[in-house]
């Protein structure tokens, strides 16, 4: 793939770990210029260290996917390092862990300001070099986008909205040329699930998952510079989620019982 995405521009939000930092190694390795942007200057720094030792580039912008400010100074300096932007990997995302009966409503509105208003900001700032290059945009979504988890009202909705927004960014763009592709892991071994809110907002803490026998983040990386160069419109990484996506449309009520029944499985499980 060296030769489809070197001297490419790419940005990459929620870099500091997990997704993000896999995904900015695959693209230096592959002879990407990257830019990373997420709130950790000490991991993202380490990360970009990491990458100019094998004599690859890459740099990095502090950027709290929340403020729409620091979304158009990513870009902006990504511009001023870069002069362009070919690719946008909108990966910022949080999870939380509660039923909608007990959860503070701020919850939801932090999944969305960082899951659907990350990916809009990001998104809108970068838009015109991304079209002007028929580059991509990709969103890291989850089978959450596709059917209604329990105990994940405010992450589902959250990937719900940004599905809509990017299909029709997709759709505004036709005759552009611009590439848009939503990619759905499976369940990865990420801090995603320790940093996940629970009712009152704070934070989870333990996985209530066997991390070690998870999708690595490597693997999903991997999976999305190839979704990049076959132009692919939805990625989703596992059959469960493949099947979820197909039977929603056919069996919607088998669907919901096996999620009740796989999430209230999961240890001190919201579901009652």
């Amino acid at each position: 793939m060296k030769d489809i995405f070197r001297d490419k521009v790419v940005i990459i939000t929620g870099a500091s770990s997990g997704i993000g930092a896999a995904t900015a190694l695959e693209f230096a390795a592959n002879g990407s210029k990257v830019m990373l942007a997420a709130r950790s200057e000490e991991k993202l720094a380490e990360i970009v260290a990491k990458i100019r030792a094998l004599n690859q580039e890459a740099s990095y912008v502090v950027t709290d996917v929340c403020s729409e400010e620091d979304c158009r100074n990513l870009v902006n300096k990504t511009i001023e390092k870069y002069g362009t932007v070919n690719i946008l990997i909108n990966n910022a995302g949080i999870s939380m862990r509660a039923a909608f009966d007990d959860v503070d409503l701020k919850v939801l509105h932090s999944l969305m300001d960082v899951n659907f208003w990350g990916t809009v900001y990001c998104t809108k700032y970068a838009l015109p070099f991304l079209v002007a290059n028929k580059g991509s945009v990709v969103g890291v979504s989850s089978v959450a986008g596709f059917h209604g988890l329990p105990g994940r009202t405010g992450y589902s909705a959250s990937k719900f909205a940004m599905h809509g927004f990017l299909e029709t960014i997709r759709i505004e763009n036709l005759r552009k040329g611009l590439h848009v592709m939503i990619i759905a892991p499976g369940f990865t071994a990420t801090e995603v699930r320790r940093h996940a809110l629970l009712a009152d907002g704070s934070e989870q803490g333990l996985s209530p998952r066997k991390e070690e026998k998870l999708m690595t983040p490597e693997y999903v990386a991997h999976w999305i510079l190839l979704g990049i160069k076959k132009k692919k419109r939805n990625k989703i990484l596992t059959w469960a989620g493949r099947l979820t996506a197909l039977f929603q449309r056919i069996l919607p009520d088998m669907v919901d019982k096996a999620y009740y029944l796989e999430m209230s499985r999961e240890p001190d499980s919201p579901l009652k």
